[in-house]
């Protein structure tokens, strides 16, 4: 850890990413909030997944866009729409107007997340990529542990409009911080409307590893979707446990072996750790299917442990396969590479809120996470052929 202090503006950026996220992770209770109005579970994963449908049709425009004009004016207008959206929550009831906040918020969250993850891979080389991404990745993670804890809190002592005061005081903080941020650009390489610097980017990418990040994303998607309805379903009254276990292990697997991503490989991480987050959902499953409220089974240490193992899951494959996606791609088109990287976890994200919505709503918990649980493990088996980039090939792209 002492060593990302040789990376000042590193640290910086992963700063106000904690912040931005902790005021976008309020929002995981708003299922909750929709459940109280009256909404279905097949409205909470549209309204829900509304948010990832932005990205997905925002990040792949935005990422040259962020390599012609910088990263500083987008993480500038993704915080401030944050905090936007948060205080018009405060004032609305309406299916649709909730609806049409999640789209901006996954606008702005599209515009912060591109720029701001690829200043952080600018600012740090490219040996030490996957451990650094694993680093800053612990930001977001915090803000995963610790802001549905106070969040919880608020709304159980305050109600709903404190909680999105809360998200719009954090996501301020994010604000301040990227108002002043430097850029950090070296030379422009694309400019809006340029789409065929758009599709060369896509060729990149557009590989075994992108079918790996859909399946990851699938599995998040619906986890970070259902959890709270799935564990009221049970009889659960917090999530405490689940939301400190998952964020807690894959802090603890960044802060401890994050520099594995580097020393032993892309893969030798990444192909284990398909596995445990298909082994989190099958504990997921088997609650749904044999527990019921009431049932004298204690289910808050079962929902820890799927919550630890997806973190731990989720601790190597996000940096894992964030490096293995820039290993091949000059400095110039980074924001564009990573554009197209963030916008397939959240199409996996999207399948899971709206697909596995219905599916709940149609067979039950019990049968939504064992089809998630049978879909992993084919993403397991498909993530074994994964190749990696050789450690020469990396030095010689990021130096051109």
């Amino acid at each position: 850890m002492p060593a990302i202090l040789n990376y000042p503006l590193f640290v910086r950026a992963t700063a106000t990413n904690f912040f931005f996220f902790a005021g976008m992770n309020c929002f995981l209770l708003l299922p909750l909030y929709i459940q109280g109005l009256g909404g279905t579970t097949a409205e909470i994963g549209v309204i829900m997944g509304l948010y990832s449908f932005a990205g997905i049709i925002c990040q792949p425009v935005l990422g040259p866009w962020v390599d012609a004009f910088g990263r500083r004016p987008f993480m500038r207008f993704g915080t401030t729409a944050v905090v936007a959206t948060a205080l018009l929550a405060l004032v609305t009831s309406s299916m649709p107007v909730l609806a049409l906040l999640r789209l901006l918020q996954g606008l702005g969250f599209s515009a912060f997340f591109v720029a701001n993850y690829t200043m952080a891979i600018d600012l740090v080389p490219p040996e030490r990529r996957g451990w650094a991404l694993g680093i800053y990745g612990v930001s977001g993670l915090c803000s995963t542990a610790i802001a549905p804890l106070a969040g919880e809190w608020t709304v159980r002592h305050f109600g709903f409009p404190w909680l999105f005061l809360l998200a719009a005081a954090l996501s301020s903080v994010a604000v301040a911080l990227v108002w002043r941020i430097p850029e950090q650009r070296r030379r422009i390489d694309a400019a809006p409307g340029r789409f065929p610097a758009l599709r060369l980017s896509a060729g990149d990418v557009l590989q075994r590893h992108i079918g790996i990040t859909l399946f990851f994303g699938l599995g998040t998607g619906a986890i970070f979707t259902f959890m709270p309805t799935f564990a009221e379903s049970l009889g659960v009254t917090t999530l405490s446990l689940f939301y400190t276990g998952y964020a807690g292990a894959a802090a603890l697997v960044r802060v401890t072996a994050g520099g594995l991503i580097d020393s032993r490989g892309r893969r030798a991480v990444i192909v284990p750790s398909m596995l445990v987050q298909a082994m989190s959902t099958a504990i997921l499953a088997a609650l749904g299917l044999l527990i019921g409220p009431g049932t004298p089974v204690p289910v808050v240490p079962f929902l820890f442990l799927a919550g630890f193992l997806a973190g731990g899951a989720h601790g190597f494959l996000y940096p894992g396969l964030a490096a293995l996606v820039t290993d091949t791609t000059p400095p110039a088109r980074r924001g564009a590479v990573i554009g197209i990287f963030s916008a397939a976890v959240l199409s996996g994200n999207a399948l899971g809120a709206f697909v596995f919505g219905y599916v709940a709503h149609w067979l039950g918990y019990g049968p939504m996470w064992t089809i998630l649980a049978l879909i992993l493990t084919f993403g397991f088996g498909l993530s074994g052929k994964l190749e990696e980039v050789p450690a020469r090939v990396r030095s010689e792209v990021a130096s051109s």
